[in-house]
C-alpha cells in the first residue's frame, strides 16, 4: 500500500510539474510581446490631438478633402475642418501626408499576439479572425482593456461542420440540438460570431439559422456543398467566402461565364450578402506548385513557426505531389485563378458588395502583407484603386454592427487611420509602408512598425502555439 502511495504522489508530482512548466513556456511568450503595449510606446500615449496641413481621403466618395485639419478626442474623430483651433490639444503637422482609412483584413487566422503588431506594420486596423480559439478570448480581453496595440479584432467561435466531415480544425456537430447548445456557449463566452464551415447538412443549417437569429449573432458561411449554393443566402448570413466555391460548386470546376450568370443574379438579387473573395490564398497554390524554394524564402518568417512547419510544409508536399502525378495541374491553377478575377470584375460590375479578406495565417499566406496582393488582384480585376480601397475599408463597415464605426474618415467614426507621403488613390502600393498608423487615435510611427514587424519575423514560440493548440482541442472539440 505504501508503495502504491508513494507511485500516485510521485505521478501527481510529475504532472504538476510539467504543468508549471508549460505555463512557465505560455506565460515568457506573452511577455516577449510586451512591446506592443501601450506604455511602451510613447508616441501613443495620446488618443487627443489636432493633426493639421493633411490630405484627408475620407472613402466617403472618391475625393481628397485638401489642406484640411483633423482633430481627434478619446480616439475619436471629432470635427473635420480647415484652420482649426488646437483648443489646448497637441499639434501634429503632418507636412501634406494623405490620411486614409485604416484597412480591415475581412478573413485571417492569428495564432499569436506577435501577428497584430504584422498587421498594424501594413496599415490593417481591423481583423476578423475565422476560426476561434480560447486563446482568442483572452485576447479579446486584453485589447478591451487597452492594454495592447493591436488591430480591433473580432473572432467566429469553432468552425461548424458537419458529422462527416474530416479534420481537428473544425467542430463537426452530431445534431441540430448540439448545434444550437454550441451558438448559446460562444455567445455566452465572447466570441463575436458564428462561423459555418463545409459538410453542414441541411438540417444542421437551418439549426444554426434559428438559434443564430434567437442569440443575435451574425453569420459567416465558408460554403456548404450539401447544401446548395444558393441557400448560403440569408440575412444572418454577412459573408459569403472564398470566390474558388463558386467554381467548385455551383459552376462545377466549369469556368464557363454563361454560368456564372445565375450567382451574379444571387448577390445582385441580396445586397445584404457580400462575396469575400481571398482570390491570394488560391493563387498561392500556384505558387507552391512553380516555386520550389517558396519553403524557405525570407517572406515564410512571418509565418507563426508551428503553422510554419506543419501547415506550410503539408500544403507544399501536397501540390509538389500532385504536380508529379498530374503534369496539367499548373495550368489549371493558373486558369481557375484568372477566371476568379473575371468573377470578381463580373460582380463588381453588377454592383455585388465585396468586401477584401486574405486567408491569411495558413499556408504561404502571409499576415498583413498579403492583403496588398489582394487590392491588387481586385485592380487587376479592373477596379480603380478607389474602388479596390472600398472593399478594404468602407464596404466592411456595412457588413456588421461591430464594424460600423470604421472604414472611413469622418466626424464621430474611430480614428483607425493611415499616414502616407504620397496619395494611395494613386497608387496603393504606397500602403505598404505607411509613416503613421493609428488605432483609437493611438498613433505609432514607422519606426516602431518596424520594431513590430522585426519581432515578428524573429519569433521562436512553435511550443507556445502547440500548447495553445492542444488547449482548442480539450476545450472545444
Amino acid at each position: 500500500m505504501k508503495i502504491i502511495k508513494g507511485i500516485g504522489f510521485g505521478l501527481l508530482g510529475f504532472v504538476a510539474l510539467v504543468l508549471l512548466v508549460l505555463a512557465i513556456i505560455l506565460i515568457i511568450d506573452s511577455n516577449k510581446t510586451s512591446y506592443l503595449k501601450v506604455n511602451r510606446v510613447a508616441e501613443a500615449e495620446e488618443d487627443s490631438y489636432l493633426i493639421q496641413n493633411v490630405h484627408v481621403i475620407p472613402m466617403t466618395k472618391d475625393t481628397i478633402l485638401m489642406d484640411r485639419d483633423v482633430r481627434i478626442e478619446g480616439g475619436i474623430i471629432s470635427e473635420i475642418g480647415q484652420n482649426l483651433d488646437s483648443e489646448g490639444l497637441p499639434m501634429m503637422d503632418a507636412q501634406g501626408a494623405y490620411l486614409s482609412p485604416g484597412l480591415m483584413d475581412m478573413h485571417v487566422h492569428v495564432w499569436d499576439e506577435y501577428e497584430l503588431g504584422l498587421y498594424l506594420a501594413n496599415g490593417v486596423t481591423a481583423v476578423r479572425n475565422l476560426w476561434g480559439l480560447p486563446m482568442h478570448l483572452r485576447m479579446k480581453d486584453n485589447l478591451a482593456k487597452g492594454k495592447l496595440l493591436a488591430p480591433a479584432f473580432f473572432t467566429s467561435g469553432p468552425k461548424l461542420s458537419g458529422p462527416d466531415y474530416p479534420g481537428d480544425d473544425n467542430l463537426q456537430l452530431q445534431s441540430p440540438e448540439e448545434a444550437k447548445e454550441k451558438i448559446i456557449s460562444y455567445k455566452e463566452r465572447g466570441y463575436d460570431f458564428i462561423k459555418t464551415y463545409n459538410g453542414l447538412t441541411e438540417e444542421l443549417f437551418d439549426a444554426i439559422l434559428e438559434q443564430a437569429a434567437e442569440s443575435e449573432m451574425d453569420l459567416v458561411s465558408h460554403p456548404s456543398a450539401l447544401v446548395p449554393y444558393s441557400y448560403h443566402f440569408r440575412n444572418q448570413i454577412k459573408t459569403i467566402e472564398h470566390v474558388e466555391d463558386i467554381v467548385q460548386q455551383p459552376l462545377e470546376f466549369q469556368l464557363d461565364t454563361a454560368k456564372l450568370q445565375d450567382v451574379i443574379d444571387l448577390y445582385v438579387s441580396h445586397p445584404q450578402s457580400a462575396l469575400c473573395p481571398t482570390a491570394v490564398v488560391f493563387y498561392n497554390i500556384y505558387r507552391l506548385l512553380t516555386e520550389d524554394d517558396i519553403l524557405n524564402q525570407e517572406e515564410l518568417a512571418a509565418i507563426n513557426p508551428l503553422i510554419r512547419d506543419v501547415d506550410s510544409q503539408a500544403q507544399f508536399d501536397r501540390w509538389q505531389g500532385t504536380k508529379t502525378s498530374d503534369p496539367k495541374v499548373e495550368d489549371r491553377i493558373k486558369n481557375q485563378h484568372d477566371f476568379h478575377l473575371t468573377i470578381i470584375q463580373k460582380l463588381h460590375e453588377n454592383g455585388a458588395n465585396i468586401v477584401c479578406g486574405t486567408d491569411a495565417g495558413i499556408g504561404v499566406t502571409l499576415p498583413g502583407y498579403s492583403i496588398h496582393q489582394e487590392l491588387n488582384f481586385y485592380q487587376q480585376a479592373g477596379m480603380s484603386a478607389f474602388e479596390a480601397l472600398k472593399t478594404a475599408t468602407a464596404n466592411p463597415a456595412k457588413v456588421h454592427d461591430f464594424l460600423s464605426q470604421m472604414g472611413t474618415i469622418e466626424e464621430g467614426k474611430l480614428a483607425n487611420f493611415v499616414l502616407t507621403d504620397s496619395n494611395p488613390l494613386e497608387d496603393l502600393a504606397v500602403l505598404q509602408k505607411p509613416k503613421v498608423v493609428a488605432v483609437k487615435g493611438r498613433k505609432i510611427n514607422r519606426e516602431t512598425l518596424d520594431e513590430f514587424e522585426n519581432r515578428a519575423k524573429t519569433r521562436k514560440n512553435f511550443i507556445a502555439s502547440g500548447l495553445r493548440y492542444a488547449e482548442y482541442l480539450l476545450v472545444e472539440r
